[in-house]
């Protein structure tokens, strides 16, 4: 099956149209698709050579290309429609009915989505972040009174990467406590963390999987070996429930569907919107 070429358009980062246009790509697991983002399209001339683009990629022999697109501004958006390509613009998709039931038109100002309109916003989730670093694995800070939620699992669970995703995305003060043969041995947890059992959340993960990503940091000795990963996994998961600590398989999920079932699951407010 020929290879599909699909273009994210926009005049600032185009995380809006990789977003959105990924989740749409995923319903078509048998395709394959070469995926080019243009951002920051904020001249006349830049339109025009990401016409220039798509249209060499059309002219390869092979399907016409897929063109997401979240520009704003109207005489940008003409110079790309005339592109060879099928076109899922969001804004006229979207933004055009919103115009007819609120019977307003748009700003059609540039940046809203990700800029720096909102400095509070940004701000919050910088603190946020900053938090989630400061408090990593059990880190020199440990300020667990403030945290929002605290993610508690053995090593490489996806604690770090899920803390700094509710930081940034939703500004969600997350601290993490990785378990060790301390808490194996004594299959509980430490009374830092049983002070702030009510923020508690686990991740747990399937041994083979969790051996994959070891290996790929260290390949050889007791951390990456199947006894090790089995043992630490089945010591965690009882200790979940032995306290009544929530958690989540998070071997199947992508760290966006972990944040949002961690959220869903203790009912943590998110300090700032997306």
């Amino acid at each position: 099956m020929d290879e599909r070429t699909v273009f994210f358009l926009s005049d600032q980062t185009g995380v809006t149209a990789e977003t959105l246009g990924h989740s749409l790509l995923t319903q078509f697991e048998s395709r394959d698709f070469r995926q080019v983002t243009l951002p920051f399209i904020d001249t006349l001339d830049k339109a025009r050579e990401a016409v220039e683009k798509i249209n060499k990629a059309a002219q390869n022999g092979g399907p016409r290309p897929v063109v997401f697109s979240t520009m704003v501004q109207d005489d940008f958006r003409a110079i790309i429609r005339q592109a060879n390509g099928l076109h899922l613009d969001i804004f006229d998709v979207f933004l055009e009915p919103l115009e007819k039931e609120l019977k307003q038109k748009s700003t059609h100002t540039a940046g809203r989505a990700h800029g720096m309109s909102d400095i509070d916003s940004y701000m919050k989730r910088i603190e946020a972040t900053n938090f989630a670093l400061a408090n990593d694995d059990g880190g020199i800070s440990r300020n667990y009174e403030v945290a929002d939620v605290i993610l508690v699992g053995v090593s490489r669970s996806g604690k770090t990467p899920t803390c700094l995703y509710l930081a940034l995305q939703y500004g969600v003060y997350a601290a993490n406590y990785p378990l060790t043969d301390e808490e194996f041995d004594s299959g509980d947890l430490p009374e830092i963390l049983m002070k702030q059992k009510k923020k508690l959340f686990g991740l747990t993960i399937a041994p083979a999987r969790l051996r994959q990503i070891r290996k790929e940091r260290r390949p050889v000795g007791r951390y990456s070996s199947v006894q090790q990963v089995g043992f630490e996994v089945r010591s965690a998961e009882q200790i979940f429930k032995r306290n009544n600590v929530p958690y989540i398989d998070t071997t199947e999920f992508s760290i966006e569907e972990i944040s949002s079932r961690i959220l869903d699951g203790t009912g943590v407010e998110r300090r700032v919107r997306p």
